[in-house]
């Protein structure tokens, strides 16, 4: 009778439904996922309901790890969130990341440690009381404990400090003003030594680069001579060659602006430099040594239509040149042929006029006179 009995008992208890503490249980362990901190949580019957805190997108069905998709940024499955910052979009992606390496470790060796699989919840090493039991069935007498977390995995999941407008980092806000000093007088020697422009420092490029130094940490060695003027200057043609294609395919669309550039150099060579200009930016397209040609409208227009002839005519849509009268009697002429384009002067050439016949005034030259005699008694 007692054996009957027990018997009863067991099945009774594999056969009762989830109690409240065991959804209680399984609640506190889905929501360990970082994703929850950033979304609403609804269950109408069957339907579960996720609303992101950013763009307030509801995503029905899917789970948490499709939402997980939509804050990292993942196109295909869903709609990706524009308004998510970006420590949180980098913070997704890398525990996506972190999913999928640990499945796929899981896939390919079942280490004895987990003899039930990847899923398994991990109890402490003192804790033998009962045989441990996949997430979704885990009993309220054997609370997981979350396993610390070391120095590189809590790191993977935070954006470099270097990103422009980033919070910095806790070692370069403590640092002090002398170890400050001291790179500053290393960045100092570099360019003392070597006799760089000052104006190197104005560059974009300047501050980038020791963004990407430091976001590396310290070990990192430069890259030599020979794989500066190798390897390095054919990997960055190409790029700029990339660039440039980029640009003429939003001349296509967009239409463009030929500037053509006149200037003498140090040896006295009449050079011409060719620009094109689009809403992307400005690309240099050649530089033509014309002091062996007589610079009349002829052959300047011949010029023009070479240059227009290479970047497209249906994409020219405007000249601008200098406001000298060769310039302009060779802007009419290729007005004539493509009375799609039209020629205006330079900007900064007619206010170089303009303020050269301001200066030949009595008045001004007068007064810039007085000027230049104050200043030598200064001095």
């Amino acid at each position: 009778m007692s054996t009957s009995a027990s018997t009863s008992v067991a099945q009774s208890s594999q056969a009762a439904p989830p109690t409240q503490a065991d959804d209680s249980m399984q609640s506190c362990r889905q929501k360990s996922d970082p994703a929850w901190d950033y979304c609403t949580y609804v269950v109408e019957g069957r339907n579960k309901r996720f609303t992101c805190m950013f763009c307030k997108k509801v995503i029905k069905g899917g789970g948490i790890h499709r939402l997980k998709k939509h804050l990292a940024g993942v196109v295909g499955d869903v709609k990706i969130c524009k308004t998510v910052d970006a420590d949180t979009r980098f913070r997704m992606l890398e525990s996506l990341n972190e999913t999928s390496t640990k499945k796929k470790r899981a896939a390919e060796t079942f280490d004895d440690e987990h003899p039930f699989g990847p899923n398994v919840v991990e109890l402490a090493d003192d804790d033998t009381s009962e045989i441990p039991r996949p997430a979704v069935h885990v009993s309220s007498s054997s609370r997981p404990l979350k396993r610390a977390a070391t120095s590189q995995e809590v790191g993977s999941f935070f954006a470099p400090r270097t990103t422009p407008g980033a919070q910095p980092t806790i070692k370069s806000v403590l640092a002090g003003k002398k170890v400050v000093h001291e790179v500053d007088i290393a960045i100092a020697t570099f360019f003392f030594e070597n006799c760089i422009p000052m104006n190197a420092l104005n560059s974009r490029s300047y501050q980038r680069m020791l963004d990407a130094v430091a976001s590396i940490g310290s070990g990192y060695k430069g890259p030599n001579y020979h794989a500066m003027r190798t390897r390095l200057l054919s990997d960055m043609k190409k790029n700029v060659q990339l660039l440039v294609d980029s640009c003429r395919s939003q001349w296509v669309e967009t239409g463009c602006t030929i500037m053509a550039d006149g200037w003498q150099d140090q040896k006295n060579r009449q050079l011409i430099n060719f620009l094109v200009y689009c809403p992307m930016g400005i690309s240099f397209i050649r530089s033509v040594d014309a002091s062996d040609i007589i610079k009349d409208a002829t052959n300047l227009c011949n010029l023009f239509v070479e240059l227009v002839e290479f970047v497209g005519p249906k994409n020219v849509v405007h000249l601008v040149t200098d406001n000298a009268a060769n310039y302009k009697a060779a802007g009419r002429m290729l007005h004539d042929k493509y009375p799609h384009i039209y020629w205006s002067p330079c900007a900064a050439h007619c206010l170089n006029l303009v303020l050269g016949d301001i200066g030949k005034m009595e008045l001004v030259q007068s007064l810039a006179k007085r000027a230049s005699l104050m200043r030598n008694r200064l001095e």
